[in-house]
């Protein structure tokens, strides 16, 4: 298999014109001793709706590296794909985040969920885990709600891993992931336990596993929850991981996903704890902010960039329902917190940056309008051809602005404090 280095980061592109200035950040970061390795990722639901193809992010990136002069290792994800989607991603991803969360819950076949159970005598009762303070207690009750739960989710990973295999031209070529965290209740250290000894049945060489974890993961602004039991939790997951890798024979770099949404910086500090103490790798996904640090610098840039930016928030308030609803689970959007187009007509470019910037203790920032524009990346896509040029115009300020979010706001406090 493609194996991972510890730390991957993943970077989203919406529009494929910031992978130079996202690799700046890794090439800063490199300069200060530590290695993370880049990841393009792009969804099928972004590029359908913006009207992109997968080979798009493929070529961004790699113009990138050769620009930069990157030497190190750097990978392009299919993200969240299943078996309807996948194949468009086969030519130009050799990173494959696995997306099953809809068969979670899926109830699957007594007769399978008692093999499981049987096969499995050590999931019973009292389990002791290096790192985790108080043995995992699971009854025979609760292993089989649990391999019931999952199971035909795990076996849909299996199904969607050998079909890449396969295509690819050997579990050589690919890195996988297996996500869970898109579902609506989280997974508990004991479930995830169950979940990788049923992906070790499956056979999967999974190098990363995304659970879903307690609390809020809004897109495009900071964790809602408790710190504290974010902190346990997350590094109960890390031991269980160490610990199915020794008892079922996985990866022995298989490390935690944490799908952000980006800018979860409150979890930085517990992260940055947790991989120092244990030695832990970690794969952070930053999903779609460079998108708003594009908007961000259109606004620093005055003139025909700012109008463009004002444009655009118009109409994504406009169609707030429409945008909104993908991602309901997933945004808080105060709308009484959100001007009227009117009233940011009339804001500076610096006005309007500083609103959108996720700057959490800044007089002028705002959350609700972050979010809303964090989910409307397809009004920039209406414009074609403008946007692309008012990129390519103003791709100095514009450039800055996305080196420093994800150097200075996610790099620095993850991996140097």
């Amino acid at each position: 298999m493609k194996l991972l280095d510890r730390f991957t980061f993943g970077v989203g592109d919406r529009f494929a014109h910031q992978a130079e200035a996202q690799l700046r950040a890794f090439q800063i970061l490199a300069d200060q001793g530590v290695d993370v390795v880049p990841v393009w990722n792009k969804s099928n639901r972004e590029h359908s709706f913006i009207g992109s193809e997968p080979q798009s992010v493929y070529d961004a990136a790699k113009a990138a590296v050769e620009s930069l002069g990157w030497d190190k290792r750097w990978h392009v994800d299919a993200d969240h794909i299943g078996l309807p989607t996948v194949d468009r991603f086969l030519p130009c991803s050799d990173f494959f985040t696995i997306d099953v969360a809809d068969s979670i819950g899926k109830p699957a076949p007594a007769a399978d969920v008692s093999a499981f159970v049987q096969r499995h005598p050590e999931l019973q009762g009292e389990i002791s885990i290096a790192g985790v303070d108080v043995p995992l207690t699971i009854s025979a009750e609760q292993l089989a709600a649990t391999a019931s739960q999952y199971l035909l989710a795990c076996r849909e990973a299996g199904e969607i891993y050998r079909y890449i295999a396969e295509r690819k031209g050997g579990e050589q070529e690919l890195a996988a992931e297996v996500s869970m965290d898109e579902t609506d209740a989280p997974q508990t250290p004991p479930e995830l336990l169950v979940i990788l000894a049923l992906l070790a049945d499956e056979k999967i060489r999974v190098q990363t596993i995304a659970p879903k974890f307690t609390g809020r993961f809004n897109k495009g602004v900071d964790y809602v929850g408790d710190l504290q039991q974010f902190e346990k939790e997350f590094n109960d997951d890390l031991a269980v991981i160490q610990h199915s890798i020794a008892s079922y024979g996985l990866p022995e770099n298989l490390k935690v996903s944490v799908h952000s949404g980006s800018d979860k910086f409150s979890l930085y500090p517990i992260i940055r704890r947790s991989l120092q103490e244990t030695g832990a790798g970690l794969h952070l996904k930053t999903a779609g902010t460079t998108w708003l640090e594009e908007l961000i610098g259109l606004s620093e840039a005055g003139g025909d960039g700012l109008a463009l930016a004002k444009e655009i928030y118009a109409y994504a308030l406009k169609h707030v329902d429409e945008f909104c609803a993908p991602y309901a689970s997933v945004i808080d959007i105060d709308r009484e917190q959100l001007p009227a187009a009117e009233e940011v007509n009339d804001w500076s470019g610096q006005q309007l940056a500083n609103a959108v910037r996720h700057i959490p203790d800044h007089v002028e920032f705002n959350a609700s309008v972050r979010q809303l524009l964090h989910v409307s990346f397809k009004v920039a896509a209406k414009h074609g051809d403008h946007y692309l040029d008012m990129l390519k115009a103003h791709a100095e300020v514009v450039g800055k602005n996305v080196t420093e979010n994800i150097y200075v706001r996610h790099m620095q406090p993850l991996f140097l404090g």
